[in-house]
């Protein structure tokens, strides 16, 4: 039996406390996690139980949701964050990172962050979530994947201008990508030989040189070289044909060259029950893939869907790399 899995309170200002305790309410029969933070900034009449350690966790469930206290310097008002909190939320991730580290935890599930809060009260110096568990996990590289039950995909850029993305991925950009991908699909989802699907830069993957020549100049070279290095991997292929059902079914993850390339299709199919995973490190990493909602923060509707399916899926790939 793996260890349970460590969850981030993250901002206490958003969304991020009430849907941890809606997560317990539906997980505490099935997927022992707990929750690191203060018990402050959870919903009024939670069900709580303290624990000590992690090894706790388990056997609190089923009085309530396992909280590991941390303790933060306010208390917390929905929809506005407070700096005098910031600090408190990063050091929660750097918390959760040693516990998994150690071997007490089993992956991380991060809560959504507010990243001006965190400047604002804190200095935080990275631009996010990732960049900052890259850091802890040893400045590794590393890549975002979002994954549903009906799809895995990569953006291989993801916050630039569209007008920088073919600069932004060159063929080395492109393969350490790949490379990555390749790897967790082994490590994480136990896929002995990844199929990976890559799509074209240009519209209908760039017709023959019509519509742009990055297809035919090094992207389809790159893909060449790598299937004779023994990759499954196909493409480059037309974007707008690679995510109907019958095409999905022919590959375990896709690469997509652009932050909407891969998102939209995701969103379409599992708007709100899509997983954020950092692929790379050296220990799980999951998040819901959404932000941390001020704007119906407290108001007890926030969905808890994509913070479940994220909970699952942590434990799901600690078990395959524990295999």
């Amino acid at each position: 039996m793996i260890a349970p899995v460590a969850l981030t309170c993250g901002e206490p200002a958003g969304i991020g406390p009430e849907t941890a305790a809606r997560a317990w309410a539906e997980l505490k029969d099935s997927l022992p996690f707990f929750w690191i933070g203060d018990s402050r900034h959870l919903p009024a009449g939670t069900p709580t139980c303290e624990i000590d350690t992690p090894a706790d966790a388990a056997g609190a469930m089923a009085r309530g949701l396992p909280v590991l206290p941390h303790p933060f310097a306010t208390d917390a008002q929905p929809g506005q964050p407070d700096p005098a909190n910031a600090q408190g939320v990063i050091d929660v991730i750097a918390r959760a990172v040693e516990l998994v580290q150690s071997g007490a935890a089993s992956a991380v599930c991060t809560s959504p962050i507010n990243k001006k809060a965190l400047k604002d009260g804190a200095g935080f110096a990275y631009p996010g979530h990732t960049e900052y568990l890259a850091a802890l996990g040893g400045d590794v590289d590393v890549v975002m994947m979002l994954a549903c039950a009906q799809l895995r995909v990569v953006p291989a850029t993801i916050h630039i201008p569209l007008r920088d993305v073919p600069l932004a991925l060159a063929a080395d950009g492109l393969e350490k990508v790949i490379r990555i991908t390749h790897a967790a699909m082994i490590r994480d989802f136990g896929i002995g030989k990844p199929r990976i699907a890559v799509a074209g830069l240009n519209p209908h993957a760039g017709e023959g040189g019509a519509m742009g020549d990055e297809e035919i100049t090094w992207i389809g070279p790159l893909l060449r070289r790598m299937r004779a290095d023994g990759f499954d991997v196909t493409g480059p292929l037309p974007a707008d044909t690679m995510f109907h059902a019958s095409a999905r079914a022919r590959y375990d993850v896709a690469v997509a060259m652009y932050h909407d390339q891969a998102l939209i299709p995701i969103k379409t199919l599992d708007f709100a029950g899509g997983v954020n995973v950092t692929l790379g490190l050296p220990f799980v990493r999951t998040s819901p893939d959404h932000g941390t909602a001020f704007d119906i923060a407290g108001q007890g509707v926030a969905d808890p869907s994509s913070l479940i399916a994220a909970l699952r899926m942590a434990a799901d790939m600690a078990r395959a790399r524990a295999t």
